[in-house]
């Protein structure tokens, strides 16, 4: 049977946890490398239901984008949604892996995904790691020209935006060469504007953001969690490419923390 050990290794040969920001925290979260796998979990973050519904679903490895422990623990006493979350997993022998900022490095990422979804070609890395221009944050690429209306009607098609935020006072009219990144990438949006984008999509994006670059280049802020639920179908690829008649779930539960009232 496979073990825990062999599915990070095949994610981490995808995804080299030295890819990874200092303030992370990607690995083994919770559980032990030489348990067996039964059925694998993949979600974005881990929650009580998530792990409810990996128990349910007889699921003993959840694989998740964002890790469950990010700062330190320095207890764990049951007092909060994550330390309750790993004594469950524990008394359940329940393994919890993240990949996080070293999948977005990753050269086929989660940037990438998101340039794939939306056919862009000529692909290039925005933001590079010193010596390899292959790796990094964030996409630069082309496509078809496309008016600036219906490329942002895309977006909330593509990625299931309930409210798209864009800059009103971009004047671009047509949008050929986008840059985009997954989760919070707005620190790119100069980079993307030297770069030549003519547009720039991720989430996160603040206020001064829109007032400081929304004229020069059109951002599009998709929200975090859309721009990033592609990670499970990155996960699904990597484990059953390696291992077939490995039993993958996409959690059924998991919803944005971020509700938009109409």
């Amino acid at each position: 049977m496979t073990k825990v050990r062999e599915i990070a290794k095949i994610i981490e040969d995808y995804a080299p946890v030295g890819l990874q920001e200092d303030y992370d925290n990607a690995g083994l979260q919770v559980g032990n490398l030489d348990m067996d796998v039964s059925a694998v979990l993949l979600c974005l973050d881990v929650t009580e239901d998530i792990l409810q519904e990996a128990i349910d679903r007889r699921c003993n490895l959840i694989v998740s984008h964002h890790p469950l422990i990010f700062r330190g623990l320095k207890s764990v006493t049951g007092r909060d949604a994550v330390q309750r979350i790993v004594i469950k997993a524990i008394q359940n022998n329940v393994a919890i892996y993240a990949a996080h900022t070293n999948l977005d490095s990753a050269h086929e990422g989660v940037s990438r995904e998101i340039g794939h979804i939306l056919n862009l070609t000529n692909m290039s890395v925005l933001d590079p790691k010193p010596g390899d221009d292959s790796v990094g944050i964030g996409i630069i690429g082309d496509m078809a020209p496309t008016p600036k209306i219906e490329f942002l009607r895309r977006l909330k098609d593509k990625f299931n935006v309930k409210a798209l935020r864009y800059s009103a006072h971009s004047p671009r009219l047509v949008i050929k060469r986008p840059a985009v990144c997954g989760g919070a990438g707005a620190f790119l949006i100069k980079r993307a504007i030297e770069m030549g984008a003519d547009a720039i999509v991720t989430g996160d994006v603040k206020y001064h953001d829109f007032t400081s670059f929304g004229e020069e280049i059109l951002i599009a802020d998709i929200g975090h969690y859309e721009s990033e639920l592609c990670t499970r179908k990155i996960f699904s690829r990597i484990i059953r490419d390696a291992f077939p008649e490995m039993v993958i779930y996409f959690s059924e539960t998991e919803s944005s923390p971020i509700a938009t009232l109409y």
